[in-house]
């Protein structure tokens, strides 16, 4: 770690080293997707870094809340996770991914991340590199166990971090938390004021007011001379009588006692609570519940480290709103996206493992059927309906020959060519219902037109009458006459491969940087470090 004058800067070793992702495109499986053919869910099975370039395009800037729970470095070998990884190559699995991450976040939007003490204070210094220091939100605290660890070698851990930044702190707002029935209970009546329960609140404050320093005679008589020491009446004399004559002033039973002001709850369940950085068990759930969900919804094939649904509604509820994208790339089991999907959010999951398949499938399938009979869909009123997409990320564009030269996978038909060529040349793909040559664009007057067949240079003229002045046109085909270069200043012809070799790492399907490291030592250890990461 260095530290100049303007900022503090991590580094470890490969920090430097440059990426360069291939764009990919996504296949739909229609088999595996499920419900409402419209819907806009998406539940993607891949590399998720590839997968997060895959979205880039489309995706930059629409993204409302991003929830992530990453592996946490931990030492520890999980069933499904196996999470313990050299210090650097962490580093360098969450850099590249968090990159990616702020490209798709609305300028209004923010990212939330589980963590523990193990990377904290280096993930944090991380963060204030990408989003920037002052787009630091909060460090949240989640009490995630519910007794003590007596195994523990030091101290019985009994919580993890959620760490807050926004895209631009100065734009982004949380919402406010509704009021908890036990919240609730907490107003009371005690003058059968026809406006319902209320609280009362002090009317002094620490920060000088020029208005808040004055005598005040109760209606019983008492004389209350000033606010406490040190303190003034945070409202002025006229305020004060003002709010009596509403009825909004508490002077005691005896109408002899400080004045405290009436707070009613008709009007915090509208205006809702402030949220806070201690997040209780009680509140948001903890480690065993969260297992229990599991068990309900796998059985014996019960994912090892899930997140309480309840925690994840906290930060949904905080973080998004209705239609809003929420968008999880350490997907686990699905929890991400069934809280959202419940709650009426727009989701988009990644997952790189086969429990993309054995978890998140089925259990979002039964979320779309209202049938996962988990607490929050009862808490919630949740009676199944939507649907979602199930992707594959597509094979890598090129692979070499036996002869060690780059040719286009066989695997690739037409359409799926030409999308593929879009996301290279920074095109849309959007096939033109008539008009054959335009693929895709990238503006209203510039176009793209991907081909296998030889161009002629008879096929380019008629191209070229079809185009009106001011549209341009990029020719990707694998072969064309010679006479087609620069026939058309407004047409230009490359060939492929050739036009995207060295653009991009090709045939590279796994960036997981090999965390997964299954051995018996470190599962013996599972349950001696850390027990609660999904």
């Amino acid at each position: 770690m260095t530290n100049n004058k303007q900022k503090l800067e991590l580094t470890w070793i490969g920090k430097d080293e440059e990426l360069k992702l291939e764009p990919r495109i996504l296949i739909e499986d229609p088999e595996k997707s499920y419900g409402d053919k419209s819907s806009e869910n998406m539940l993607i099975h891949g590399d998720n870094l590839l997968a997060l370039k895959a979205l880039e395009q489309d995706y930059a800037g629409k993204v409302k809340c991003i929830y992530i729970d990453p592996p946490y470095n931990t030492g520890s070998a999980f069933e499904h996770y196996d999470d313990g990884v050299e210090h650097s190559i962490w580093l360098n699995l969450m850099e590249k991914r968090l990159i990616v991450l702020r490209n798709l976040l609305r300028s209004d939007g923010s990212i939330w991340i589980s963590i523990d003490d193990n990377e904290l204070a280096y993930l944090r210094v991380l963060m204030d590199e990408i989003f920037g220091r002052s787009n630091f939100i909060s460090n949240i605290i989640w009490q995630k166990v519910l007794s003590v660890k007596n195994s523990a070698r030091h101290l019985s851990v009994d919580h993890d971090y959620i760490l807050v930044f926004a895209k631009n702190a100065d734009l982004w707002r949380p919402n406010l938390l509704p009021m908890s029935e036990k919240q609730k209970l907490t107003y009371k009546n005690p003058d059968n004021d026809s406006r319902g329960p209320w609280q009362s609140v002090s009317l002094s404050a620490r920060n000088p007011y020029s208005k808040g320093f004055y005598e005040i005679i109760c209606p019983g008589g008492n004389v209350v001379k000033g606010p406490p020491e040190g303190r003034y009446w945070s409202i002025s004399k006229e305020k004060l009588i003002d709010l009596d004559g509403d009825n909004r002033i508490w002077w005691g039973k005896e109408s002899n006692g400080v004045p405290r002001r009436k707070v009613f709850l008709k009007d915090m369940k509208e205006k809702g609570k402030i949220p806070q950085t201690l997040w209780f068990f009680t509140e948001v759930g903890h480690t065993q519940e969260a297992k229990k969900e599991s068990l309900t919804l796998f059985s014996k094939n019960a994912f090892s480290t899930p997140k309480p649904e309840r925690l994840i509604e906290r930060i949904l509820t905080l973080a998004s709103s209705e239609d809003d994208i929420v968008l999880d790339s350490f997907l686990g089991s699905g929890t991400t996206a069934a809280v959202a999907h419940k709650m009426g959010r727009k989701w988009i999951g990644v997952e790189l493992g086969e429990h993309a398949n054995t978890h998140c499938l089925p259990r979002l399938k039964k979320v779309v059927d209202g049938t996962d009979g988990l607490p929050l869909s009862e808490s919630l009123g949740w009676k199944g309906g939507g649907g979602f997409k199930f992707y594959n990320l597509a094979p890598s564009l090129l692979r070499k020959d036996k002869y060690g030269n780059w040719i286009i996978d066989e695997k690739y038909n037409a359409n799926m060519l030409a999308a593929a060529m879009c996301k290279h040349e920074g095109f849309r793909f959007s096939p033109h219902e008539e008009l054959y040559w335009k693929q895709g664009g990238s503006t209203e007057t510039d176009y793209i037109f991907v081909t296998t067949a030889f161009v002629t240079v008879e096929q380019l003229d008629k191209i070229h009458e079809e185009m009106s002045g001011e549209e341009s046109l990029l020719i990707c085909a694998k072969s064309f006459a010679p006479e087609c270069d620069d026939r058309h200043p407004n047409i230009t012809i490359k060939k492929i491969p050739q036009m995207i070799l060295g653009k991009c790492e090709y045939g590279q399907d796994n960036y997981d940087l090999n965390i997964i490291e299954s051995t018996e030592e470190a599962a013996e250890d599972q349950d001696l470090t850390n027990e609660d990461h999904e």
